[in-house]
């Protein structure tokens, strides 16, 4: 299954444990195909560079930067589509649907109400990370 994960469900998976973990181990183990942008990737990584994250990182003994590149590691890294505006109210998120339609996606996944208030977009549908576990576990 192609998925595209949404930078918030990254961030969680990456550093803490639930149903966004359950996302990232679905792509180490081959159960989905992660895709991502190097918008994407310039978000994630300044995303973890907020001051919020900064303890969580040092406990890790991780820098925000190693985490992308893992990250980069476990996705493949494509070339968003070029897309009409969508989210109007917050631009950034249609990055993640012009990722979508270049990796020919099959799901996006995201805890953003932006998106999630979508439903869908081009017949990709965007669902949460719980709902997406429990479709690639049954």
């Amino acid at each position: 299954m192609r998925v595209v994960a949404d930078t918030n469900i990254v961030v969680s998976g990456l550093l803490w444990k639930g149903n966004p973990r359950r996302v990232l181990d679905a792509a180490r183990d081959g159960t989905i195909d992660l895709f991502t942008s190097a918008v994407l990737l310039t978000e994630l990584e300044d995303v973890l560079n907020r001051k919020k994250f900064a303890q969580r990182l040092t406990s890790a003994g991780v820098s925000p930067h190693d985490f992308v590149l893992g990250y980069a590691a476990l996705a493949s890294v494509i070339q968003p589509a070029n897309i009409e505006p969508v989210i109007l109210a917050d631009p950034d998120d249609d990055a993640v649907l012009a990722c979508a339609v270049n990796a020919q996606a099959e799901v996006i996944v995201s805890g953003d109400s932006h998106l999630l208030g979508l439903g869908q977009y081009q017949d990709m549908p965007i669902l949460t990370a719980a709902e997406l576990t429990m479709k690639v576990s049954s």
